[in-house]
């Protein structure tokens, strides 16, 4: 798929809660077709320690707007410097990057998504209800004031929260989820490494096929910088542009 880079402007910005926003950025040109999973590199101007482009998941695509959404969380000068961009800023992206989740048919499908690992979810779970699939996800977070978006993803299906202090949804980690007794036919998931391995070993233990998209640092997109070399079975391979969606079976985990 061909590789874009465009300026666009900051049309819309959402805070979700203190520190994570999502921000809708127009393209000037109508966006080509973009799959969930996959991501844009940002240019982040005006950072005195920031060199990089820094790697977003793809949160939402609305066509109708031509608008990408991209959620920020709050964590270094990069992403602080994108938090506060305000409305008509623009913002240089190189995109579509990367690999996409798998879209099964008219399947039973659990997503998984804990922290601001979640960005990416929403997408996929969009696309796996257009394909007729049973979607199901479940979100792991700290509070009940980190539980955001919910009612989006009522949109594509049903929605479970953990917390880890048991103020909303059930008590505990997303691997824990009473629902996770119930039968699936396919499993996604996003988010911290240890969680990801858990779900993966959820998956395991259930015969169910699992992708996890890895949150590797992605400078350059193209597999030049080398900044996000994964071991796999295959060997050591870039994750920007072998993944950053990977079957669990490739993986050394």
């Amino acid at each position: 798929m061909k590789k874009l880079v465009q300026d666009f402007e900051v049309l819309h910005k959402e805070e979700l809660n203190k520190g994570t926003f999502v921000i809708d950025i127009k393209a000037s040109k109508p966006l080509p077709d973009i799959k969930p999973g996959q991501f844009v590199n940002v240019l982040v101007e005006n950072a005195t320690n920031t060199f990089l482009r820094r790697p977003l998941s793809i949160h939402f695509v609305d066509y109708e707007k031509n608008i990408i959404k991209l959620y920020i969380k709050k964590l270094g000068e990069g992403t602080t410097k994108l938090g506060d961009l305000k409305l008509g800023d623009r913002l240089n992206i190189v995109f579509p990057l990367g690999n996409q989740y798998s879209i099964p048919k008219n399947s039973k499908t659990l997503l998984i998504g804990g922290g601001c690992g979640v960005a990416p979810l929403l997408y996929l779970a969009k696309h796996l209800k257009e394909a007729g699939n049973e979607v199901t996800t479940i979100l792991g977070v700290r509070s009940a004031y980190d539980a955001v978006e919910l009612d989006s993803y009522k949109e594509y299906g049903r929605i479970f929260v953990t917390t880890e202090d048991g103020s909303i949804g059930e008590k505990g980690y997303p691997t824990q989820h009473s629902v996770l007794n119930e039968k699936f036919d396919y499993t996604f998931t996003c988010g911290p490494e240890l969680m990801m391995k858990a779900v993966a070993a959820y998956a395991k233990s259930k015969d169910i096929p699992c992708e996890v998209s890895l949150e590797n640092t992605m400078a350059c997109g193209f597999g030049a910088c080398l900044c996000c070399v994964t071991d796999t079975k295959r060997g050591n391979i870039c994750t920007c542009t072998e993944g950053p969606v990977f079957n669990i079976n490739e993986l050394k985990w």
